[in-house]
């Protein structure tokens, strides 16, 4: 499809020890131009809930990918640690916690770190590999991307032709991400995180065989067009960004792949399995994008939260 892996992107743009890649396109006058995007003042959530499948049918509720660890979670009411509980004399108090364990990638709304692939022996900007242990990433970690507040663009790609969801391994299109670009009368600008929309996650509580029969995605042009752009983030509603198969696996060759291409290359986030019908009901076209990881020092991604300000 294109030489893009022997240019490495953006390496070395921002400096040979950069770790935060296109987040450094964010500036503070990017920022502070995204928020003449927001009008109404209302706000959303684009993310999944995180349902923990230990006592529950969650499983059968959530996307997800198959063959991923679903979250656990765990709830404790007077437990053995607690010094007072529901069990106790009235005018006793009662308390709850949380113990949450979760694999992010394909089980919950997530963000990619640019620590997360990559090829031979150097993750992004050419940093070692061997940085990457079982103890966490001492080189690209999600820690470094720290926060997103720019201008969000919102592509609803079946709505191009009143389509619910796209089609399962269907690959978007440079020629539909301008024509959903279009039909708002926008234009990609630098700093921007570009949502995009299949309608896949809408699938699984209706049909989860035909979601799990392959999956639709940005097709390794338009990823490659959506670098050329300078954007920093790349979200979607599906759990590669790119199309797979019935197995879960790529649709694309390795030189194609998008994640080499966005993530590796040119140092672009990935933000996964977001759930987006609120904001196609909205018809929204720009807002104010808002994403903040949690602090995992070392972590390959973070379940996030996203929010778009209309």
């Amino acid at each position: 499809m294109s030489d893009s892996n022997s240019s490495k992107g953006n390496w070395g743009r921002w400096g040979k020890d950069d770790q935060r890649g296109a987040a450094n396109l964010v500036t503070a006058d990017v920022t502070r131009q995204a928020a003449g995007a927001v009008g109404q003042g209302r706000v959303l959530s684009l993310s999944l809930p995180i349902q923990g499948s230990t006592s529950s049918n969650a499983a059968s509720r959530v996307p997800h990918m198959k063959g991923r660890p679903l979250p656990q979670h765990f709830m404790s009411v007077d437990g053995g640690d607690y010094a007072a509980g529901a069990s106790h004399p009235a005018g006793g108090r009662a308390m709850a916690d949380d113990a949450l364990m979760l694999s992010p990638h394909g089980t919950t709304t997530h963000v990619d770190a640019l620590c997360h692939m990559w090829r031979g022996d150097e993750i992004y900007n050419g940093h070692s590999a061997n940085r990457i242990r079982s103890y966490g990433a001492t080189r690209c970690g999600i820690e470094n991307l720290q926060h997103l507040v720019t201008r969000g663009v919102f592509l609803d790609i079946p709505a191009l032709d009143q389509r619910q969801h796209l089609d399962p391994l269907e690959q978007i299109s440079v020629e539909q991400l301008q024509a959903a670009l279009a039909v708002r009368g926008l234009t990609i600008q630098q700093g921007d995180a570009v949502i995009i929309r299949t309608g896949w996650t809408e699938v699984f509580s209706t049909d989860p065989d035909l979601y799990w029969s392959g999956e639709p995605g940005l097709s390794p042009e338009a990823a490659l067009w959506l670098a050329q752009q300078d954007v920093s983030l790349v979200g979607c509603d599906n759990s590669a960004i790119c199309s797979l198969n019935q197995s879960g696996l790529s649709c694309d060759a390795l030189d194609d792949d998008i994640h080499m291409i966005l993530l590796w290359e040119h140092g672009i986030y990935l933000l996964e399995m977001l759930w987006l019908t609120e904001l196609a009901t909205q018809q929204a076209g720009e807002f104010l994008f808002m994403l903040a990881p949690l602090n995992i020092k070392g972590g390959t991604s973070s379940p996030v939260n996203p929010l778009a300000v209309l």
